[in-house]
């Protein structure tokens, strides 16, 4: 008899923390806010900034989740670095001697795991690392490598889609965090999402009424994206990404699959799943958790007119001819 009643305890138990997480759930759909035409709202500006890395440290191995400690002290190291770089003495620029950088007011890295506590935004494969690359990735990649080296600035072709202003290197598809300039701004119609970021002001307008991709023989900076809604989830597939931009490596053929959800008042977890065969053996996923925020946009300049080109060519132009000079 003491076996039955415990039994009957232990079920309802099951069933009251089932009813209540089940409530708990609704309570948080509805105070999710929802548009006039009754999708939810993911309007607004959205901080992506983090300390969590992309990939996770090898030495992490398994570990999926900080501790609570272990958070708290990365978090802490990160203010301890930024303050540190904030109070060193100017060092001036000297040619040959060190290259300079933005000092550290520009930055924006972040100063929190936001509130996950991964050791990595990549949450499939279960490693927490992109999985291995395609045998024809590595020969393309040693390829560049050489190009690079031999003609490194023959003219701005030469130069990387983000030394020509033409890209932000955290701006996406897919949205990754990266140094400044991390925050989205989407905006919605019933028909339409735009996703903008601040990062070079890059605007995807993504249509929602079901009309068809481009061909394949159009390819564009930041692909061709089409958006769905599957329940509350907002979901964009993009393809027809320009070659030419080789993000992490991939290649024209890369299908991305984007997904935005409201999670409460503050937050719109984003995930994306990218797929190229002729670049990783298999796809993978990343989520990042971005912080609604009242901080507007900024302008992003990129070079101040991007005076940095003609120096580059400029200095190249300069090392042929000491070169050709040289006995």
């Amino acid at each position: 008899m003491r076996h039955r009643v415990l039994v009957f305890v232990s079920a309802m138990a099951v069933l009251v923390a089932f009813v209540s997480s089940g409530a708990a759930l609704a309570t948080a759909q509805t105070t999710v806010p929802r548009t006039p035409w009754g999708q939810p709202d993911l309007q607004g500006i959205w901080d992506f900034r983090t300390i969590t890395p992309l990939q996770r440290p090898e030495d992490l191995a398994e570990q999926e989740f900080l501790t609570e400690e272990e958070a708290a002290a990365l978090e802490q190291k990160a203010v301890d670095r930024d303050t540190q770089l904030w109070d060193r003495e100017a060092r001036p620029t000297v040619a040959g001697e060190n290259v300079g950088a933005y000092n550290n007011f520009w930055m924006d890295r972040g100063h929190s795991t936001i509130g996950t506590r991964r050791t990595s935004l990549i949450v499939d494969p279960p490693n927490g690392r992109m999985p291995p690359q395609a045998a024809e990735a590595e020969t393309r990649s040693e390829a560049r490598r050489e190009s690079r080296s031999a003609h490194p600035a023959d003219s701005w072709l030469n130069r990387s889609a983000f030394d020509r202003c033409i890209l932000g290197f955290n701006a996406g598809p897919p949205i990754t965090p990266g140094g400044y300039n991390q925050n989205m701004q989407l905006f919605q119609t019933p028909d339409h999402v735009v996703v903008v970021t601040e990062m070079v002001h890059t605007a995807r307008v993504v249509p929602l009424d079901g009309r068809a991709g481009l061909s394949d023989g159009i390819l564009q900076w930041s692909g061709s994206s089409r958006g769905h809604w599957e329940g509350d989830t907002l979901v964009v597939e993009t393809s027809n990404v320009n070659d030419k931009r080789r993000w992490r490596g991939s290649t024209k053929n890369m299908k991305l699959v984007e997904r935005f959800t409201r999670v409460d008042a503050d937050t719109l977890e984003y995930e994306f799943t990218v797929t190229d065969p002729e670049t990783w053996t298999s796809p993978w996923t990343a989520s990042i958790p971005m912080q609604r925020t009242d901080v507007p946009m900024y302008e992003y300049a990129c070079h101040e007119g991007n005076y940095a080109m003609p120096n580059i060519l400029g200095g190249q132009r300069a090392e042929e001819k000491a070169v050709a000079a040289t006995p």
